[in-house]
């Protein structure tokens, strides 16, 4: 087994055919064809089945682990240059949506400003969508909802900031006139929520149940930013964030404080094996700078606890 079959078969999996990867790659599709066809008998299995050019079962777990290695020699590499007090490489970054709108400006203009020869990818997406993609290799980062899921034993995370929940309904709504409420005033109201078995949604239930109270599912929605979307063209009140509303918005909806819900906790997750790269190590040390310069200054964001 060597590094050459291992990218053709990851170049095969990304390109969806074997004239594709060979392009990838800038060879022809002989080789491409002949570096996987080793690794297949060296492993003993079928990794692609030729009929779609799918992975199968046991090529899509080759490919999770050819990523890793990929990731750890792109990491030996960067490593030597900051040794020599540059550095430089790719990092990959996935964050939560209502998290990024606001985080990534910041991110963007220090690190050009810190460390200028470090490209940055940025994957908006749910925590459920990034946790596999920062296990499979995919990401180098991510920013997602504490706690991670105990499935997800191949991460590991640490905390970065806390963020009120607040209940964000229209100025004609029977609460939108009152700054608190308590969970018993949401008692049988039909929300719009996060998706079962989400951490956002599991502390949305957590604080019903010690409230005793039923809150009603509008609808149930695996992402903030499409519930803060459809909560903003009017589909029913919901449970956010406070980040998810942005400040054009603050005239034209009602931020209502509920004594009882918890805050929710973001934090940066990465695998639990394999040491990050120098471009992923500087990244982290930028956004734990610029959180903790801008937490004072945004509503609803707190340190830590």
């Amino acid at each position: 087994m060597d590094l050459r079959q291992l990218n053709a078969l990851v170049a095969v999996s990304e390109s969806g055919s074997f004239s594709a990867a060979a392009d990838v790659l800038h060879t022809v599709q002989s080789n491409v064809s002949t570096h996987v066809a080793r690794l297949e008998r060296e492993l003993g299995a079928q990794l692609i089945d030729r009929n779609g050019c799918q992975l199968t079962e046991e090529g899509q777990a080759v490919v999770d682990r050819a990523r890793r290695i990929a990731g750890e020699l792109e990491a030996i590499r960067t490593d030597v240059a900051a040794i020599r007090h540059e550095v430089v490489g790719t990092v990959r970054l996935g964050l939560i949506g209502t998290t990024a709108r606001w985080l990534v400006p910041l991110l963007l203009g220090r690190m050009a400003e810190r460390h200028p020869k470090v490209h940055l990818i940025v994957v908006d997406a749910t925590s459920t969508s990034l946790e596999p993609q920062l296990a499979s290799g995919t990401l180098d980062l991510a920013v997602v909802n504490l706690p991670i899921p105990p499935t997800a034993t191949d991460l590991t995370a640490g905390p970065l900031f806390d963020e009120d929940l607040v209940l964000v309904v229209d100025p004609d709504h029977p609460l939108a006139k009152k700054k608190r409420v308590t969970m018993a005033d949401l008692d049988g109201m039909a929300l719009l929520l996060p998706a079962p078995g989400t951490a956002f949604r599991m502390e949305i239930d957590d604080a019903s149940k010690a409230a005793a109270v039923t809150i009603v599912p509008r609808a149930e929605l695996d992402g903030v930013r499409l519930m803060a979307s459809l909560t903003f063209e009017g589909h029913g009140p919901a449970i956010l964030p406070a980040t998810a509303l942005p400040a054009w918005l603050r005239d034209r909806w009602q931020l209502v404080m509920v004594d009882g819900l918890p805050r929710r906790k973001v934090g940066i997750a990465q695998r639990r094996r394999g040491l990050p790269g120098a471009p992923a190590r500087a990244l982290i040390a930028v956004l734990q700078e610029v959180i903790a310069e801008n937490l004072s200054d945004r509503e609803g964001l707190h340190p830590p606890t």
